[in-house]
């Protein structure tokens, strides 16, 4: 429970503002656009330091890296509270993002620390099933606390959080990487650390296939704020119209894999996985092709099947990259999550002003990014196949034999 608390800060430092978008708009009189910003800026800033917290783990120890990193967080939730303009909330918003990985990235890798096989992909898909809830939570909390008072109140519920989680580390976390397996804290060793999966062909197929696969689903959580109100003309408060179905679905993916661990190949689960999330995203483009594009329930279907598809075949990407390098765990999931959060912050910040024009281009968008993950973990299936022994002819008996 301490650990999917700890990947579930990520989503609500994304999530948890949207109801208040619009009233910060109006106190920083800025557009739209600019209040994209308060989602990459976090984005861009998590993805940065992503590289670095892993190897961090992996010479000092998993502990040191969760308490200071969620304690950092707890600080700079203080500073958005208490920010007067949007340069000054975009600037702490930046060390929420550089701090947020203590927690979000390290307690992942915690998981395989302890469990291997199949009571691995059990306990990570648990977490993720926890992990899945927290969007859809974060914007009905988010949108409860503007109605007790100013935006800044959302900040100080972050700040809180993180205050609670950081304690919980300290006192119950035990420390799950002793020091005889640690690297030395030393620049080459943490870049070896990061090198051994950077020079590796098949942890970059494994993990361009999941950040894309889930980006097709991310797309409509970096594009809520727009969705919600503005394409579908509801208000602050109903962003959980968008969300529930969205991380149902992913929840329901993520007790799926939980339930087949052992039972089913990781491959045979994946392409299965992520081909519902293609059925999904080619559903959400007929839909929106057809004359109740812009209504519910029908402009969250997509979204909803997209999401079962990622939450089945997440956990077990992730435990593949994680069991590609034992020796550099912290450092493979530190990859991982650099290029799954950048990519993700370029869709928020750069792709997401383009496409929100209507439902329909963010329905074909989000099934580009879905075909293209299916597309390339087939191609690694492929290249990685095991070689078909030649058949050799039944040996010819000797004469008189």
């Amino acid at each position: 429970m301490l650990l999917a608390s700890l990947s579930m800060l990520g989503p609500f430092s994304i999530d948890t503002a949207f109801p208040a978008f619009a009233e910060m708009r109006g106190e920083f009189d800025v557009g739209a656009a600019e209040m994209q910003w308060v989602v990459s800026a976090y984005m861009l800033a998590f993805a940065l330091m992503s590289p670095f917290h892993g190897p961090l783990s992996d010479a000092i120890g998993r502990k040191p890296v969760i308490v200071v990193g969620v304690g950092v967080y707890a600080l700079a939730s203080v500073g958005c509270a208490l920010a007067g303009s949007l340069e000054v909330l975009l600037l702490f918003r930046v060390v929420q993002g550089l701090a947020a990985g203590g927690g979000v990235i390290v307690s992942r890798t915690v998981i395989r620390d302890v469990f291997e096989g199949p009571e691995a992909q059990r306990l990570m898909s648990i977490t993720m099933m926890i992990f899945g809830i927290a969007p859809a939570l974060a914007p009905i909390i988010g949108g409860g606390l503007i109605q007790l008072g100013p935006w800044h109140v959302i900040f100080w519920f972050l700040a809180l959080l993180a205050l609670v989680m950081s304690t919980s580390a300290l006192v119950l976390l035990p420390e799950t990487h002793p020091a005889e397996r640690r690297t030395p804290l030393r620049p080459g060793a943490l870049l070896h650390s990061l090198a051994l999966p950077l020079k590796d062909a098949v942890f970059h197929r494994i993990a361009w296939s999941a950040a894309l696969s889930f980006g097709g689903q991310f797309l409509y959580i970096g594009a809520a704020a727009i969705f919600v109100v503005d394409l579908l003309g509801k208000g602050e408060t109903d962003f959980w119209m968008l969300f529930v179905p969205m991380i149902g679905g992913m929840v329901i993916g993520s007790f799926v894999s939980s339930r087949t661990a052992g039972r089913i190949s990781s491959r045979v689960l994946i392409t299965g996985a992520l081909s519902v999330s293609l059925a999904g995203a080619v559903v959400n483009v007929a839909l929106a092709l057809g004359p109740l594009e812009a209504g519910l329930p029908w402009a969250v279907i997509g979204p909803a099947v997209i999401g079962l598809g990622s939450g089945a075949a997440y956990p077990v990407q992730q435990l593949a990259l994680l069991d590609l390098h034992p020796t550099a765990r912290g450092g493979a999931v530190s990859l991982f999550t650099f290029f799954s959060l950048g990519l993700n912050a370029l869709l928020a910040a750069l792709v997401t002003p383009l496409v929100t024009d209507s439902v329909l281009h963010l329905a074909l968008t989000a099934l580009v990014m879905v075909s293209a993950g299916l597309l390339l973990w087939l191609w690694h299936l492929r290249v990685s196949a095991p070689p078909v022994a030649p058949l050799t002819p039944d040996p010819v008996p000797e004469v008189g034999a």
